[in-house]
């Protein structure tokens, strides 16, 4: 049984980069990457200074007592990371998770955002 228990944690899983798409809007830019079969107590999100780190596993049960004619589905490991500028206000990034789906709003810091220039009277 030990050997059994050793073997499961040696054995790796295919590692994937997920499908991104990066917006930018007024406010800040809006990351979302697609990792399917990912709940949120799977992923974790790091920034270390410039380093944002996006990590997570997948996990798909397999049915006991069935053929399996062809899977596609598999235990997996989503791996991506961003060198983020001064341009992001790091201290109030945001993350959540919907549908296979991370969003990650990445705020514009306030030197950053477009102001507007009152003209005087002269």
């Amino acid at each position: 049984m030990a050997n059994e228990v050793q073997k499961k944690e040696t054995q790796t899983v295919p590692r994937f980069s997920p499908s991104t798409d990066i917006i930018e809007k007024e406010d800040g830019f809006h990351i979302y990457m697609d990792m399917p079969g990912v709940v949120k107590e799977n992923l974790n999100i790091d920034l270390q200074d410039t380093d944002l780190q996006i990590s997570a596993r997948a996990n798909f049960p397999r049915l006991e007592n069935v053929s399996n004619i062809h899977l596609e589905f598999r235990d997996c490991e989503y791996v991506r990371s961003f060198t983020i500028s001064d341009v992001v206000d790091k201290e109030n990034i945001k993350a959540t998770m919907k549908d296979g789906v991370l969003e990650l709003y990445l705020p514009k810091a306030e030197k950053a955002k477009p102001r507007k220039i009152n003209i005087e009277a002269g």
